[in-house]
Order: structure tokens, then C-alpha cells, then sequence
């Protein structure tokens, strides 16, 4: 019986993909159910509209089916160069499957290595922290629109890369 239990209980597995062409309709709909329609009104999103992703990376389960994404974007922090990461989501079923922190860590390692200095995002300060984003390094940064500061973070990948932004 103990056996069977840890079986029903042991994380299921996913891999972390580029995202394609295909994803589209999946990532909306994943998008759409994690975060509702009052995503499009974000700040954060005014930057992405009508660009393309510099990197697009999702997560998909052992059927292929996208139960991840996270998406970052070329921005200007005050004079520097940065990502702006967001939105990351994961589908509602697989929340507790450490999906969320595998896609972070990946696009934080696919932008260091592709020498990126910096990355920005608005959201939950406590969620972030654990990545090394912190409030501090945006307190002299601007956001088109309203935003919450105690949610607007940076973390660099280069030490000093949001020197002087």
C-alpha cells in the first residue's frame, strides 16, 4: 500500500522546450485560465504588445501538451539594456509540479548565456526573491502605466548592468 501511495504522489514529469509556432493557441488558453482577461490591461503587457519574444520557452507534459510558458522580452531599463520576463504561467493541474521554477530558472540561464545583463518583471516579490530579483535594483526605473512598486524587480546577470538606469 505505501508504495502505491508515493506512486500517486511522486511529481509527474514534464520537459522545457522552446516554444513554437504550434504552442500559440495552447499558451493563450494556458495564459487566459492562469491569469483572466484583465491581463491585457497589465502595464507589463503594453511593453510586449505588438513585439515579438526575444525568448519563448514552454513546458510540456509526457502528451506534449503545454502546461508552461514564460516569455521574455528586449526592453530599455533607463538606458540599459534588459528582459522584461513575463507572463509566466503553468496549467492549473500541474501548479504544485515545480513547473513555475524549472521554466525561471531555465530562461535565467538561456539569458545570462546569451549575454543579457539584466532582467526586470513586475510580480510577487516572495515568489521572485528565491531567483534573486529585488525591488532595490528598480527604485531609480519607471513603468509606462501603473504599477505596483513593491512588485516592479530586477535581478542581474551582470554585476552593474543596471548601474546608472
Amino acid at each position: 500500500m505505501t508504495s502505491v501511495l508515493s506512486t500517486a504522489l511522486a511529481p509527474r514529469s514534464f520537459t522545457i522546450d522552446v516554444e513554437r509556432d504550434g504552442d500559440v493557441f495552447a499558451r493563450e488558453k494556458l495564459l487566459d485560465a492562469a491569469m483572466g482577461p484583465g491581463r491585457f490591461r497589465k502595464s507589463s503587457q503594453k511593453l510586449r504588445d505588438g513585439r515579438l519574444p526575444a525568448m519563448a520557452l514552454v513546458a510540456r507534459d509526457e502528451d506534449g501538451r503545454v502546461v508552461g510558458t514564460v516569455r521574455l522580452w528586449n526592453v530599455d531599463a533607463g538606458g540599459a539594456p534588459a528582459l522584461l520576463l513575463g507572463p509566466l504561467a503553468v496549467a492549473e493541474d500541474r501548479r504544485c509540479d515545480g513547473i513555475g521554477g524549472a521554466l525561471m530558472r531555465e530562461a535565467i540561464a538561456r539569458a545570462k548565456n546569451a549575454g543579457h545583463g539584466a532582467i526586470i518583471l513586475v510580480g510577487d516579490a516572495p515568489y521572485y526573491a528565491r531567483f534573486g530579483f529585488e525591488r532595490r535594483l528598480t527604485e531609480r526605473l519607471h513603468m509606462p502605466g501603473p504599477v505596483e512598486l513593491d512588485r516592479f524587480l530586477a535581478l542581474e546577470l551582470r554585476a552593474g548592468a543596471l548601474d546608472g538606469a
